[in-house]
């Protein structure tokens, strides 16, 4: 039987490793074990926190969108059923963005929307 010798593949996969490593610090970024274990808690972090992401910024655009609507005397939850019942489909991504940079059109949206609320 032939003799295999793995140096090779090994030598690959610690240099992939630690090319991944790069930016990380103290021996995180050079000895092999400490890089292997980093990146098992770096990657395992980063596929959590893209789902976190989108649950943040989704808290930021409802506090936006509350913050314009209460200074026009609505308050979030009412405004949103409204919105719904006037069958008016604008997502809170851009709600939030006309809040901040184009009040005029969010106030004519809660003209639209606030004679059929209560």
């Amino acid at each position: 039987m032939v003799r295999i010798k793995r140096g090779v593949s090994a030598h690959k996969r610690r240099k992939n490793v630690l090319k991944h490593t790069k930016g990380f610090r103290w021996g995180r970024k050079s000895k092999y074990k400490a890089a292997k274990d980093a990146l098992l808690h770096a990657w395992t972090y980063s596929y959590r926190d893209r789902k976190v992401r989108k649950r943040t910024f989704r808290q930021l655009w409802q506090t936006h969108i509350s913050s314009a609507s209460k200074a026009q005397g609505i308050s979030y939850s009412k405004f949103i059923k409204a919105l719904k019942d006037n069958k008016i489909e604008l997502d809170r991504k851009i709600l939030a963005d006309l809040a901040e940079n184009n009040p005029e059109i969010f106030q004519k949206i809660i003209e639209q929307v606030a004679p059929k609320i209560n």
